[in-house]
């Protein structure tokens, strides 16, 4: 802190803020104090004198903005006054003393108002007088500053510099400093082209709100463009800088060059694919008008964004855009063009077409081919099989088993997806041949279905011939493997069944021989098994009464009860005597009345 000093020794020179009556009185003060709104201030003021200083008089005073000095404090070796009635009355505090040569000034709860000039007036017994004086300056650090872009969008071809955007940073003291930037750089004025205008509002705190506008011409450049505002505030003893936060102000400029683009489907074009041409240019403008023109029908849309659905051959090509801004000025019309092919595969044609024939044992021969923009693979099928690779179909020797469709596939290999298909019906012509082999066949049953496969071209005719004579001509029913006919046998007897498929070119037969079961047999043996089940029962019949089974004698009373003793009795005879010896269950011979 500079330290001024007023002396009556040194004649002649006046130092800032400190003034002395060529008295011998010495006073020091700083020449500023600064403090924050709110906080306390402390001024000191250091004096001598060459008289001693054990009896002098302090006086504290302020000075107005008139230029006018006020009292505020009084002091001397027996007195301390606080002046009444002025801003400091009940703010002030006096410390240190007299004896001491410093007497400290405190202020409590500074407000803006005490930004004054404080002075200290001593004086000595001898009238030796002088001063210092100290400025007291206040602070308030602002809030943070905020910034706002402007919302529309601007063009480069306005004749007027543009509103940009506004600063504004409130409550600070003394004023803050508002700065523009771009891109890191500061922004000055510039006639014509840049202009900043800046407000101050004096708030009725007194603090001062301070709001900025950046007005300006845009260029192309500027869409990039970062801007944002640097304030620049005070505080005791420093200085501080804050800035915003970054905008970006919307630039319209013209189209100087445009680009069109297949933007699906990526890679190769086929028919039947949605195709989407994307037109694109490197100005921005809501005014812009965008037209694609397709050169060989010479058909226009008006749009950026061309969508055109299942695409033919006719639809390739070379499609221009071309961009208009009435808003803006061109010297000529900016352009681009890309070319389109749309590839194609068309229908496969087989030769000879849908439905062959071919002798058996002979030959097949067929082609198949599709017109394509690009290479094609072919593949023949039969019955989902791949058979023959290549455009041509060649089986040698074809049999029955050579009869079916045939499907003939030709892709494209580049592109997935891209096919066509026909397909062949191939019939072997040849006498008939039947699938079953002659059989012999037993029943029981009144009647007999029989089946009779057979395969041939043309369509064979099929009868059934009975051994009785009889001749039956059926309709065939057509199979996947030939045909098929079914002959109903009625049975009485043995009967022999021909089954006759013939064609133009030859037949082929098969013989069922059908025997009869006879029911008369049957019938006999369940007769003669009953007859000998009643033999059977009488001859046991006979024994049972004859006492030859059962344990008993044919004179054994059947309704007479068991003895008591449950006696067993046998009946023996002897081979001479034929004499019935009777024995009970003890061996004791029985008395005959218990024969």
């Amino acid at each position: 802190m500079a330290l001024r000093v007023v002396s009556s020794l040194l004649v002649g020179l006046l130092l800032l803020h400190t003034w002395g009556a060529w008295a011998d009185v010495q006073v020091n003060m700083e020449d500023k104090v600064e403090v924050v709104l709110g906080e306390t201030a402390q001024i000191t003021c250091m004096f001598t004198s060459d008289d001693g200083i054990g009896a002098m008089i302090i006086q504290w005073f302020y000075v107005t903005r008139s230029s006018e000095k006020v009292r505020i404090y009084y002091q001397d070796t027996t007195t301390n006054i606080v002046d009444r009635g002025t801003p400091f009355t009940d703010r002030i505090s006096m410390n240190g003393s007299i004896a001491a040569g410093e007497m400290v000034l405190t202020i409590r709860n500074v407000v803006l108002e005490d930004e004054l000039e404080i002075i200290c007036l001593v004086k000595s017994l001898t009238d030796g007088t002088a001063e210092g004086r100290t400025k007291l300056r206040v602070f308030e650090a602002p809030n943070l500053p905020t910034i706002e872009a402007v919302q529309t969008g601007l063009s480069v071809s306005d004749e007027e510099p543009s509103k940009i955007g506004t600063c504004e940073v409130k409550n600070g003291y003394p004023k803050p400093n508002v700065t523009w930037y771009r891109n890191n750089t500061p922004l000055r004025s510039i006639a014509a082209e840049l202009s900043v205008v800046s407000s101050t509002t004096t708030e009725s705190s007194g603090l001062y709100s301070v709001k900025s506008q950046l007005n300006m011409k845009v260029v192309k450049e500027d869409k990039d463009a970062e801007f944002y505002c640097e304030v620049t505030y005070f505080v005791p003893g420093a200085t501080r800088m804050t800035e915003t936060s970054r905008i970006n102000v919307t630039v319209y400029y013209p189209h100087d060059a445009v680009n069109i683009w297949v933007e699906s489907p990526v890679g190769k074009i086929k028919e039947g694919d949605k195709l989407k041409v994307h037109c694109e240019g490197n100005g921005n403008s809501p005014s812009s008008v965008f037209t694609i023109t397709h050169a060989n029908s010479g058909s226009s849309w008006d749009t950026n964004m061309l969508e055109l659905f299942n695409v033919s051959r006719l639809n390739k090509g070379v499609y221009e855009c071309e961009s208009f801004d009435p808003e803006f000025i061109v010297d000529s019309p900016v352009t681009h063009n890309t070319s389109v092919f749309v590839h194609y595969l068309d229908a496969a044609v087989v030769k000879p077409e849908e439905t062959m024939q071919v002798q058996q044992g002979e030959q097949l021969q067929a082609t198949c081919n599709a017109l394509s923009s690009l290479q094609t693979n072919t593949v023949w099928f039969k019955d989902g099989e791949g058979v023959s690779n290549g455009h041509s179909l060649i089986i040698n020797n074809v049999t029955f088993d050579t009869s079916g469709i045939y499907e003939c596939v030709v892709t494209v290999p580049e592109i997935d997806g891209m096919s066509t298909s026909s397909t062949l019906n191939v019939n072997v012509a040849g006498p008939p041949q039947i699938m079953e082999k002659d059989s012999d066949i037993e029943t029981s049953d009144k009647s007999v279905q029989l089946e009779c496969h057979a395969r041939g071209y043309p369509a064979p005719e099929m009868e059934w011939t009975t051994s009785d004579g009889k001749v039956t001509k059926t309709t065939p029913t057509e199979t996947e493997g030939g045909f098929h006919s079914v002959f109903t046998v009625q049975v009485s007897s043995n009967i022999t069944a021909v089954c006759q498929a013939s064609n133009k070119y030859g037949s082929d037969a098969v013989t069922f021989n059908i025997k009869a079961k006879s029911n008369g047999v049957i019938i006999a043996v369940i007769i003669i098994c009953i007859l000998l089940l009643a033999i059977l029962g009488a001859v046991l019949y006979f024994l049972y009464k004859k006492g030859k089974i059962c344990g008993r004698s044919g004179k054994q009373d059947l309704t007479k009860g068991k003895s008591s003793k449950d006696n067993i009795v046998v009946e023996m005879k002897s081979d001479n005597t034929e004499e019935a010896i009777l024995l009970g269950v003890n061996g004791e011979k029985q008395p005959p009345n218990d024969q």
